[in-house]
């Protein structure tokens, strides 16, 4: 399945323009992007209490070292001396990359702000789609219009420090699925590419056999008038010598 499903009335985006300055910085070795909202955004937990919508304003986004498929992505102020939130992501594939940080978001609930999607990193591949817990993912679901991941676990929404350990711990352990407009659950593979697509060209079939017999070519005549000429030609010489 598959990756997102981009409904135009339902999800924006954001390319360095109305909601990223155009002198967004990046970072290659931990994604570090700084970022600037024109408008607050709302993100998943877990954030530090109070902190459950962005202010517009800067922040910078990193990703936290991790041997896991997941991935752990931690938004810092602006100078990076502190942390608002820890936030839970799944790889998400795109064929196409682009040149420029892009995120996403999903409809705000009620005339709240937009809550933040995904973020994807200038020229890969690879973006990270956001985990917000079951009960907010469902509600995102029901107004985007479009599948939400979601945990499937209680976690801490909001907490003093976000940067501990066992928080860290704590996501890269917790089940993960995918909660449909509808309120179905399903698998996260139905909702986002975790590994790209193999395309296997199509092997042309083997040369069919050759027949047993060649194929008739030219008429036998020829040869039957040339055994005739030699016939003719033995019988002469005989008559000559017998003579």
């Amino acid at each position: 399945m598959h990756l997102f499903k981009v409904v135009p009335a339902v999800l924006s985006m954001a390319f360095l323009g109305a909601a990223l300055s155009p002198f967004a910085k990046a970072d290659d070795h931990d994604k570090m992007t700084t970022f600037t909202f024109s408008g607050p955004v709302e993100i998943p937990p877990v954030y530090i209490t109070g902190m459950r919508v962005l202010p517009a304003g800067t922040y910078v986004f990193k990703l936290v070292e991790s041997s896991s498929n997941r991935h752990i992505v931690q938004i810092f102020n602006a100078d990076q001396t502190k942390i608002f939130a820890t936030i839970l992501a799944i790889p998400n594939y795109r064929l196409v990359p682009k040149d420029k940080t892009v995120i996403t978001f999903n409809e705000g609930l009620g005339g709240r702000p937009e809550a933040i999607r995904a973020w994807f990193y200038p020229g890969a591949n690879w973006g990270e789609e956001f985990v917000y817990p079951k009960g907010k993912a469902v509600e995102l679901a029901q107004v985007a219009k479009v599948p939400v991941l979601a945990l499937q676990t209680d976690v801490a929404v909001e907490v003093a420090k976000p940067e501990e350990p066992q928080i860290v711990a704590q996501l890269t352990q917790a089940p993960i699925v995918a909660v449909k407009p509808t309120g179905e659950v399903v698998e996260v593979t139905q909702v986002v590419q975790t590994a790209p697509t193999v395309v296997v060209a199509a092997v042309p079939a083997a040369d069919a056999a050759l027949p047993a017999t060649l194929p008739t070519t030219a008429s036998n005549l020829p040869l039957i008038a040339l055994g005739g000429l030699l016939a003719l030609g033995c019988a002469l010489a005989i008559k000559k010598f017998a003579l």
